[in-house]
C-alpha cells in the first residue's frame, strides 16, 4: 500500500522500481552516456553497484536496488534535482574479464544453491 501511495503524484519518467531495475541491468558501459529513463535510476544504479547488477541473482540484487532506488525517489519527490555529468568527466573502470579461479569460485556457489 505504501509502495502505491508514493508513485501517485510520481513525476513523468520516474519508472517504478522493476521498470527501474531491468533499466539499470541493461544499459551498457560508459552508463553515464546512455539516456535514462530518469537520473534517479542512473544514480541508484551507481549506488548499488553495476558490477552487482551486472552479475548478481536478480533475487538478492533487486531488493538491494529497491530500497536505494525508492530513496532517490523520495529525493525527487521533496524537489531535489539529478544531473548526471557524462563520462568525459566521470571516468569509469573498465571492464575486465574474470579470471578462471574467479568463474570456477562462482559455479561451486552457484552449485551450493542448488544443494
Amino acid at each position: 500500500m505504501l509502495n502505491a501511495c508514493r508513485h501517485v503524484g510520481m513525476p513523468a519518467g520516474l519508472p517504478n522500481p522493476r521498470k527501474a531495475y531491468q533499466e539499470a541491468c541493461n544499459k551498457i558501459s560508459p552508463k553515464a552516456d546512455q539516456k535514462w529513463s530518469h537520473p534517479a535510476v542512473y544514480f541508484a544504479g551507481r549506488d548499488a553497484g553495476w558490477h552487482m547488477l551486472s552479475n548478481g541473482i536478480e533475487s538478492k540484487v533487486m531488493p538491494v536496488f529497491s530500497e536505494i532506488y525508492q530513496q532517490y525517489c523520495d529525493r525527487v519527490l521533496a524537489g531535489e534535482k539529478f544531473i548526471i555529468e557524462k563520462s568525459s568527466t566521470i571516468p569509469e573502470l573498465p571492464e575486465l574479464p574474470a579470471t578462471k579461479k574467479h568463474n570456477q569460485q562462482q559455479l561451486d556457489n552457484l552449485k551450493k544453491l542448488l544443494d
